[in-house]
């Protein structure tokens, strides 16, 4: 047997999905180990080795791939415990990190702070030299002084040194040239040159992305060389790949050269699991949700495709590679909820994490979490969490609930629960109106796949809130990240600045400029085992009208490109710049002007297969596994709700709510306005009434 391995390493939970040759799968959980990530992932390969009866060696002799989303980097950030890094730059910005670009978060408040910067103003160093927006030499760079600031940088024992000139995009000769010093006098520190890490336009945006890759590459490369390490030492010899931001995988090498392509590498797997699941249910458009135990990520999918952005955040921080436009808040099953100074209940960002965890843990937390709420609620069986392995106290969240949210407003611990249980809702529905309604989409027109442990239990009361009518719960829900790292393809992508009206470009040179980017990609994945006719190559044009100030990324056709058809391209920009803006200026002189050119080279990997069930029928009664009681929200009170064997439910069976299903690792929750039935694929799909004829007719019977 041959199996595949993807790892999605979370801040409560690490969740492995094992895939068979024949198209069957299993689930794994165990909880993340944040002092040594590496450790809970050792522990759950373990675990699938040991439910077989092999030793973990003998296991992975049959384990062809494993693919592995981190949040190591994350983590580095939010915490600002990266590597002591160093920065050399050019006479006058070197507070380039605290300017930004000039715009306030919080316009009508003069007290909100500067996000710190990853590098201290006493390492950021600048040294002589200049070059102007052309790249022509206006003073050469002063290599004595290179030199003295990084036999300072050494002294101080730096571990890494960001090297980031202005225009430098334009002409790398002086980054090279002390990137060469740098190498040579701190030969151990970890290098991230910009224009080997964004070489585009746009300092702040270049200077805080090369920052933020020095800042975390010696975490991610420990990190790694550990994890490679432990595999080596238990005779692992195949495919090891990282995943990406931009939603594609890599090898450890790259990702380590590139550590911040993996600063939001766990959520990306979600959107690109949810086009997976999409296909099989013909749905190209649709919204991915996944909550976790400590966030809540929710992703757009249009027509079959993820959005992108270049201009993602990190806790304030600005990274403009390529990456899955996700919306992340502070909202899961290990979110807390308290109250704040106006007496008003609230829940998050703050998270129990898995150590101590929440108060039913029974592993020392002693704060309210939403887990506690759910337990309360009769949500979840306390004997039944994780499969029965890791029991939970309702005493314990009673308890909690009871002193930090139920005495303080005056409530009953119900009420409280209750309470707890509808503001976070409110909080995520509010997250997926912000990654859909400022995509210019209704929310209401596109399913909800629904992820992560803690999600279906909540996913009918967001999608209510947002009148929703369809949502699908894939069978690898709780750990659907996992899930879409086995479905990802090995993915580069690479930008040059070339600014200038799109019709006075040089086609030569733009298309000389494609060919050095795509011949990278080839090269790339050469070194990875991806041949050529396994290659697909994505060509996009950052566009605008003149004198605007935001672009437009429009993705443009090869055959457009090697025939230099301008009109074609500009074609592709005007319906984009409506769709995103309302209006369009194609019927006037305004010109439009390139600002960037991507190119994007994606290896194309085997995927595992989906295993069709047979029909079973409609008749759900035998996976009912009894009744118990549970808060009902549009009753305002707890009734006696049938619960479900999520194992159990076969292709066919409806159930309608209020009921509760129970797998191993998740549970969800159907309220009375919603049913479900469960299709081929073993999936649950859930809907209003109103689209029964639609989703029966799909599911096949």
């Amino acid at each position: 047997m041959k199996y595949k391995i993807g790892i999605d390493v979370g801040g409560t939970f690490t969740d492995f999905l094992l895939t068979m040759e024949d198209g069957s799968s299993e689930i794994y959980k165990v909880l993340s180990t944040p002092q040594d990530p590496s450790i809970g992932t050792m522990k759950g390969i373990g675990e699938m080795a040991a439910a077989r009866g092999l030793s973990i060696e003998d296991f992975l002799k049959q384990v062809t791939t494993i693919v592995h989303g981190t949040t190591v980097t994350t983590n580095a950030v939010l915490t600002l415990r990266g590597a002591k890094s160093g920065l050399l730059t050019t006479p006058g910005v070197r507070d380039a990190l605290e300017m930004r670009r000039g715009i306030r978060e919080e316009q009508y408040n003069n007290r909100y702070p500067n996000a710190e910067p990853v590098i201290p103003r006493y390492l950021r160093q600048p040294v002589k030299g200049r070059l102007d927006y052309a790249g022509n030499q206006l003073e050469p760079l002063d290599l004595d002084e290179v030199r003295q600031v990084c036999e300072s940088f050494k002294a101080q024992g730096v571990e890494a040194v960001a090297i980031c000139f202005m225009n430098s995009f334009a002409n790398p000769a002086h980054e090279e040239a002390a990137a060469k010093l740098v190498e040579e006098i701190l030969p151990e520190a970890y290098l991230s040159v910009s224009t080997q890490v964004l070489p585009s336009i746009r300092f702040y945006d270049r200077i805080s992305t090369t920052c933020l890759n020095a800042f975390v590459g010696p975490i991610l490369k420990r990190y790694l060389d550990s994890l490679v390490k432990k595999l080596a030492d238990v005779k692992y010899r195949n495919v090891l790949l990282i995943m990406q931001s931009n939603g594609g995988v890599t090898s450890p090498a790259n990702a380590q050269a590139n550590a911040a392509t993996t600063l939001l590498s766990g959520p990306a797997g979600g959107p690109v699991a949810g086009i997976a699941y999409g296909e099989v249910h013909a749905q190209k458009n649709l919204i991915t949700v996944d909550m976790g135990g400590t966030s809540f990520d929710a992703a757009l999918v249009k027509d079959g495709k993820p959005l992108v952005t270049t201009e993602g955040d990190i806790d304030r921080r600005r990274i403009a590679l390529p990456m899955l436009k996700v919306v992340t808040i502070g909202a899961g099953g290990g979110s807390i909820g308290w109250i704040d100074e106006g007496g008003l209940l609230r829940m998050g960002p703050q998270s129990a994490g898995s150590s101590p965890g929440p108060a039913c843990y029974g592993l020392g937390g002693e704060l309210p979490a939403c887990t506690d709420a759910d337990l309360v609620l009769g949500y979840l069986a306390p004997g039944f969490f994780a499969g029965g392995k890791m029991p939970l106290s309702p005493e314990k969240a009673r308890a909690a609930i009871k002193r930090h949210v139920a005495d303080p407003l005056g409530f009953t611990v119900e009420q409280a629960a209750a309470g707890m249980y509808q503001v976070i809702n409110v909080n995520m529905a509010a997250a997926v109106r912000e990654v859909s309604v400022e995509e210019g989409v209704d929310p209401r027109d596109f399913p909800l796949v629904v992820a992560g442990g803690a999600g279906p239990n909540h996913a009918c009361m967001i999608a209510y809130e947002l009148e929703i009518p369809l949502l699908l719960v894939p069978r690898e829900s709780s750990i659907f990240c996992a899930a879409g790292m086995l479905m990802s393809d090995l993915q580069h992508d690479f930008v040059r600045t070339y600014t200038c009206q799109l019709r006075d470009i040089d086609i030569k040179h733009f298309q000389t400029l494609v060919g050095e980017m795509r011949s990278e990609g080839l090269r790339l994945l050469g070194e990875e085992g991806i041949p050529e006719n396994r290659v697909r190559t994505v060509y996009v044009l950052d566009l605008r009208y003149l004198k605007q100030y935001h672009e437009v990324s429009v993705e443009v056709s090869e055959e457009e490109i090697k025939k230099g058809d301008l009109d074609a391209m500009a074609a592709r920009f005007h319906p984009a710049h409506n769709r995103l803006y309302g209006y369009e200026l194609s019927d006037t002189n305004t010109p439009v002007e390139l600002i960037n050119i991507r190119v994007q080279t994606i290896g194309v990997t085997e995927k595992p297969r989906f295993n069709e069930e047979p029909f079973f029928g409609h008749d759900a009664s035998s996976a009912k596994k009894g009744d118990r009681l549970a808060f009902v929200p549009s009753a305002n009170q707890f009734q006696i709700v049938p619960v479900y064997d999520g194992a159990l439910l076969k292709h066919g069976m409806r159930v309608a709510g209020p009921a509760i299903v129970e797998q191993v690792n998740t549970s969800t929750f159907i309220t009375p306005e919603y049913h479900m039935v469960v299709d081929r694929y073993g999936s649950m799909t859930i809907y209003l009434p109103t689209k029964e004829n639609e989703v029966l007719g799909r599911i096949g019977k």
